[in-house]
C-alpha cells in the first residue's frame, strides 16, 4: 500500500517554484511581442502593397499632376515617401502637428514652386492666378520703392559744382579756376598739394581774384609804356 501511494505522489507534478513562474511569465511576454511584431510587419507589407498600387494608378493617370492624401501616422508617411521615391515622384509632408500631417505627391514634370510649397505650409490652398497677381504686386512695389530711393538720393546729393555755385560772385573764369584747384584727380585721388591746402574756398577764390587783378594791372601798365607820346615841334 505504501509503495502504491509513493508511486502516485511521484507521478504528480511538483508545484512550481518562484523562479519557474518568472521564467514562464517572460516566455509568455516574449511570445506576445513576437506575435505583435509579426502582425505589425504584415500590416506594413499590406500597406506598402496598397501604396504601390495607388502610386502606379496616379502615374498612369495623365489628368492628375498631384495627389493629396488624408492625414496619417509617421510610419505610414514614411512608407508612402519611400514608395514615391522608388517610383520617381516628389513627395512632401504638410501639417502643423502630428495628427494633422499629410502627404502630397507630385509628378516630376509638375514639381511645386517655392511659393506653392509655402502656401501648403501655411495651410492655404494653392491658387496659381492669385499667386501671379501677388507676384506682380510685389514687383510693382519693388520698382516703386527703388524709384523712391533714387529720388531721395538725388535730392540729398549736395551741390559740388563750385564753378556754378560761385560764378555769380567772382565770374565764370575765376570760379572755373577755383574748382580746378580744389577738384580731386579722378584717376589717382586728391593731389598731394590739395591735401596740404588748408585754405577755405572763399580764401582760394580771393587769392585767384587778386592774381587776376594784378595781371590786368600789369597788362595795362605794359600797354601804356609801349605807346610813344607825340612831340610837338614848334617853329620860331
Amino acid at each position: 500500500m505504501a509503495d502504491l501511494l509513493g508511486s502516485i505522489l511521484n507521478s504528480m507534478e511538483k508545484p512550481p517554484t518562484v523562479g519557474d513562474q518568472e521564467s514562464r511569465r517572460k516566455a509568455r511576454q516574449a511570445a506576445r511581442l513576437k506575435k505583435m511584431e509579426e502582425l505589425e510587419k504584415r500590416k506594413k507589407a499590406e500597406f506598402r502593397k496598397k501604396m504601390e498600387k495607388e502610386v502606379s494608378d496616379f502615374i498612369q493617370d495623365s489628368s492628375q499632376q498631384k495627389r493629396k492624401y488624408n492625414p496619417m501616422g509617421k510610419i505610414e508617411r514614411s512608407i508612402r515617401h519611400d514608395v514615391a521615391e522608388v517610383a520617381g515622384l516628389t513627395s512632401f509632408s504638410f501639417g502643423e502637428d502630428e495628427e494633422s500631417r499629410y502627404v502630397m505627391l507630385f509628378k516630376k514634370e509638375f514639381a511645386p514652386s517655392d511659393e506653392e510649397l509655402e502656401a501648403y505650409r501655411k495651410g492655404e490652398e494653392w491658387d496659381p492666378q492669385l499667386a501671379e497677381q501677388r507676384r506682380r504686386l510685389k514687383e510693382r512695389a519693388a520698382l516703386e520703392e527703388a524709384a523712391s530711393t533714387q529720388t531721395e538720393k538725388t535730392q540729398a546729393c549736395p551741390n559740388s559744382n563750385y564753378r556754378d555755385k560761385y560764378s555769380h560772385l567772382i565770374g565764370t573764369s575765376a570760379a572755373k579756376d577755383a574748382a580746378h584747384t580744389l577738384e580731386a584727380n579722378r584717376s589717382y585721388g586728391v593731389p598731394v598739394a590739395n591735401k596740404r591746402d588748408t585754405r577755405s574756398i572763399e580764401e582760394a577764390m580771393n587769392e585767384i581774384r587778386a592774381k587776376k587783378r594784378q595781371k590786368r594791372e600789369d597788362d595795362t601798365g605794359a600797354q601804356s609804356s609801349s605807346v610813344v607820346p607825340a612831340v610837338a615841334v614848334v617853329c620860331g
